[in-house]
């Protein structure tokens, strides 16, 4: 079990984390999620006992990391997000120097390395070396590392950066099957990643707590609200987003996400009506459809154009952690 309480890290007058607190259980696979700078790596480099916290208190199966970081260490397995991988020797060679260094017994360690490769799908590339390999092949020998010693814990910081879509199929797949086995803490910034592997999330943003919990219930709590678009013609930006604030009332909790002139007389508008207030079915929707069109026809506006679409844990994770996010979300596969 990895307890977290209440953990600050500062980096002279930077604050990288935040008073937080979290608690996973064994066979657990928890997903950091968040931009970058959000306080992912750092989190991940006190747990593993290469950064003490400047407060607060991080426990791993009861051992503190700040008073015994050795026996830490030896609880878990890390993949740092550039490995450490030495070209000229073979994967076998490579391992084995891991395995010695990870004071792996020597009459264990040929059986060790034969697992690690097998259990990592290295078989066909084990005796060739690592500066010949594809990065997915690159990625799994980083991970064979991490699994060397039999850790119960791994840390896995951003696995899958850049490997092309096959890869990162193979290598979330792997990290799903190691999941069945060990707890793992998964650092990522991308949202596939944590629904594909991932059974408790937690959303950093500026080294604090922006939501965590399961995907079902960040899903649950966070997903099932409305985007509506909108063209109107007839009115100006500051009586279409007055008539439009009014509306909010209506709609439990509802915003005006923008309002702009557009060419020839237009306004374009975006509406967002919330899904935490209540449920939203098709019935429900279309209710709102004909409530948006009264009103535009009480406020002698005409509707060009009216669209909706459902938000997305994108759109949340977008909402939670800043408008900069929406350079840093990656959707792709």
């Amino acid at each position: 079990m990895i307890e977290v309480h209440r953990l600050v890290k500062r980096y002279g007058t930077l604050e990288a984390v935040s008073d937080l607190s979290f608690t996973l259980a064994d066979g657990q696979v928890l997903g950091f999620l968040g931009p970058n700078g959000a306080g992912k790596t750092t989190v991940m480099k006190i747990l593993t006992g290469f950064h003490f916290p400047s407060g607060g208190e991080a426990l791993v199966d009861g051992v503190s990391v700040e008073d015994d970081p050795v026996a830490v260490k030896r609880l878990i397995g890390y993949l740092p997000e550039g490995v450490p991988l030495y070209g000229d020797l073979t994967v076998t060679e490579y391992l084995g120097f891991i395995a010695a260094a990870r004071l792996v017994p020597v009459e264990k360690r040929a059986s060790a390395i034969d697992a690690a490769v097998e259990r990592c799908g290295l078989s066909r590339v084990a005796a060739r070396r690592i500066e010949t390999l594809s990065k997915g092949y690159k990625q799994r020998t980083g991970l064979a590392q991490a699994i060397i010693h039999d850790p119960p814990i791994l840390i896995l910081d951003e696995p899958t950066t850049g490997l092309d879509p096959n890869q990162i199929i193979e290598i979330r797949g792997l990290i799903k099957d190691l999941g069945k086995r060990k707890t793992v803490i998964l650092s990522t910034h991308i949202l596939q990643e944590v629904e594909a592997v991932c059974t408790q999330v937690l959303i950093l943003n500026a080294g604090r707590v922006a939501a965590q919990g399961s995907p079902g219930q960040i899903a649950a709590g966070l997903r099932g609200g409305e985007i509506w678009t909108l063209v109107l013609k007839g009115g100006d930006p500051g009586t279409v987003r007055e008539g439009l604030e009014a509306l909010a009332g209506g709609f439990g909790g509802a915003e005006v996400s923008g309002v702009e002139a557009g060419e020839g007389g237009e306004v374009h508008a975006v509406f967002v009506v919330p899904g935490g207030a209540r449920p939203f079915s098709d019935a429900a929707s279309a209710s709102n459809a004909e409530r948006i069109f009264d009103w535009a026809v009480s406020r002698n506006f005409k509707i060009l154009e009216m669209s909706r679409k459902k938000t997305s844990l994108e759109d949340i994770f977008v909402k939670l952690t800043g408008a900069s996010a929406a350079n840093e979300v990656s959707n792709e596969n």
